[in-house]
């Protein structure tokens, strides 16, 4: 086996014993040996890779993001270069988004909880940054083919997609709320902003009053 293919596989043990992990006892409980444990890999092993738990948190977040890529990505580069197909990738992340044990959304409260550590400011500040650089890039991706008009600003319009879906996980994890704005309704704002008259609304309706 060549050694990025032991790398890959060995990441993937790590990465797959974690989340199952984070489903059975939650973030705070987890420990090293439980991973160890878990993945069947000798400290050796997993301390070559990451040095703290957090550093795998950090991992499985950026994982979640990148594969979100790799799917708009993988139907723009298969010829689906229209609005519907590649957005609808996106519009699958957000909805399990408003999951509440959905494993990232778990890391990311976890995280947010840690920030004075300077090692999780910085993987904190570069997850939010890599979040509003893919979002523009999807978005001038669309206006690239002829999808999204040139007239959306795609730096404000990356950021804002970026804080409405960090307020979406955030909410997750909030015990016994009552959501009123549900998946659909934001990717309805989203498709509206981006694609005007895409949701059958007239250009006059105000781009928040959900259907």
């Amino acid at each position: 086996m060549k050694q990025e293919e032991r790398r890959q596989r060995t990441l993937r043990q790590l990465i797959d014993a974690t989340k199952a992990l984070i489903q059975e006892k939650g973030c705070h409980s987890i420990t090293m040996q439980d991973i160890m444990g878990r993945s069947s890999l000798s400290k050796g092993a997993i301390f070559h890779y990451v040095n703290s738990k957090d550093e795998l948190f950090v991992m499985l977040l950026q994982e979640g993001l990148e594969e979100t890529n790799r799917r708009f990505m993988n139907e723009i580069e298969e010829g689906r270069r229209n609005f519907d197909d590649p957005m609808q990738k996106i519009k699958d992340s957000i909805v399990e988004y408003e999951n509440p044990q959905n494993v990232t959304n778990k890391v990311l409260v976890y995280l947010f909880g840690k920030e004075e550590d300077p090692a999780v400011a910085v993987a904190l500040k570069q997850y939010y940054d890599r979040s509003v650089f893919l979002s523009q890039l999807w978005i001038e991706t669309g206006q690239q083919h002829g999808v999204i008009p040139k007239t959306v600003e795609a730096d404000k319009t990356a950021e804002l997609f970026t804080l409405m879906t960090l307020g979406f996980r955030i909410r997750a994890r909030i015990p016994n709320v009552q959501a009123i704005v549900k998946a659909q309704d934001l990717t309805a704002l989203m498709t509206d902003i981006l694609n005007p008259g895409k949701n059958g609304k007239r250009k006059d309706e105000r781009a928040w009053e959900f259907g």
